[in-house]
């Protein structure tokens, strides 16, 4: 499996912009088993991201698809930046598939 877990920076005031348009894209992406949008108590304009792919292939697929980057262009002038992205290697949890000798 391939993770991402990252951090976005929203324009002031715009984050609630931003998570409706991640959670109006996000739905059945070929690959993704998991990709959770939530908030930061502490930073009103941060979101963080943590998304779960069978493989690296396959989020790198999702970024071509037409829907994401309509997503991708609705969302831009309501981002401000992004602080960082972590690659991880997850190896299960509640709600994914076990991984064998990983």
């Amino acid at each position: 499996m391939y993770g991402l877990i990252g951090k976005m920076r929203a324009a002031r005031g715009q984050r609630d912009a931003i998570m409706g348009v991640l959670r109006e894209s996000t739905g059945a992406l070929p690959g993704c088993l998991s990709y959770i949008i939530a908030t930061d108590p502490a930073d009103a304009d941060a979101i963080w991201v943590t998304e779960v792919w069978t493989d690296q292939a396959s989020h790198k697929a999702s970024l071509q698809l037409p829907e994401v980057q309509a997503a991708i262009a609705k969302a831009r002038p309501f981002i401000s930046g992004f602080e960082f992205q972590i690659e991880t290697h997850p190896v299960g949890g509640f709600g994914l598939p076990a991984v064998k000798n990983e």
